[in-house]
């Protein structure tokens, strides 16, 4: 069986990528199998990526499958099957295998970045990383960055220049601006709305606020229709001025947005689901 922190290591590179794949996994086995249980492999467009479970009319058989899956793009999904290996597969030994099969669609990881890592962020971090994200989290107080605790899909850092990391952040990226005030969250939302159209871009504070970074946009030479291409106050119009219950409005306000990029991920339990917020 191919090694696991192999696979884990590709799997991640995949990912982030965007690379459209099918993990196939023997999860069940019955007398004589051409592989042992929990052997893997990875099926692309092209094929075999990486591993084997047990190669012939077996492994035939689940690449043309995966392929099947990643031409339908249905998105994310899971499905098993038990086959007789004599009677469905035509192989001549008689034991029995079920298969798993995990389609990852070739969108990319969901990448965001918040600027300040103060109390909301404290908050906030551990939430979105419950989630399928991948944060930044960037703030030039040294002691505030060592309070968010480690995280494999968390990427802490200290900046004394947090304006040069905006112009770094890949266009697909949400954003929220949540820094030490409007001396520091301006420069960065004035440089934000100039290097490109982030599909979210959050702003803490107060409508008060909002008008005050609308003025200074303007006179700074933003065109009006740029200047409406932020959310300030961040987050869902609910809950107390509590650092955990903003966190959990901005948190709400980000998936709103990331379901509008992607409906195929709304919910489909018949539960309801927020309209869209209006930029505030």
């Amino acid at each position: 069986m191919a090694n696991f922190e192999v696979f884990c290591e590709k799997f991640l590179e995949w990912r982030r990528a965007g690379t459209p794949i099918v993990v196939v996994t023997l999860t069940g086995e019955r007398g004589h199998v051409p592989q042992d249980l929990g052997a893997r492999m990875v099926v692309g467009h092209e094929g075999i990526l990486f591993g084997t479970i047990g190669g012939g009319k077996i492994e035939k058989r689940c690449i043309e499958l995966s392929r099947e899956y990643l031409e339908a793009k249905d998105g994310p999904l899971k499905r098993g099957f038990t086959w007789n290996l004599q009677r469905d597969i035509g192989m001549s030994c008689g034991g029995e295998v079920s298969i798993l099969f995990e389609v990852f669609s070739g969108n990319r990881e969901w990448q965001i970045a918040l600027f300040g890592a103060g109390h909301i962020v404290q908050e906030l971090a551990p939430l979105l990383l419950k989630l399928e994200c991948r944060l930044q989290v960037f703030d030039p107080r040294s002691e505030w960055i060592a309070k968010l605790s480690d995280h494999p899909r968390l990427t802490k850092q200290v900046c004394g220049d947090m304006v040069a990391e905006i112009e770094r952040l890949p266009e697909e990226c949400f954003v929220g601006i949540i820094t030490m005030g409007h001396a520091t969250d301006y420069p960065l939302v004035k440089r934000a709305l100039e290097v490109r159209k982030f599909p979210y871009l959050g702003v803490i504070g107060s409508k008060v606020k909002r008008l005050k970074i609308n003025s200074d946009l303007l006179a700074a030479g933003i065109p009006p229709e740029r200047v409406q291409g932020f959310h300030c106050p961040m987050g869902e119009d609910y809950g107390k001025n509590d650092p955990s219950e903003i966190a959990i409005s901005i948190a709400a306000q980000m998936l709103s947005f990331r379901r509008d990029l992607n409906p195929q991920e709304s919910r489909t339990d018949g539960g309801g689901s927020l309209p869209r917020p209006d930029v505030r």
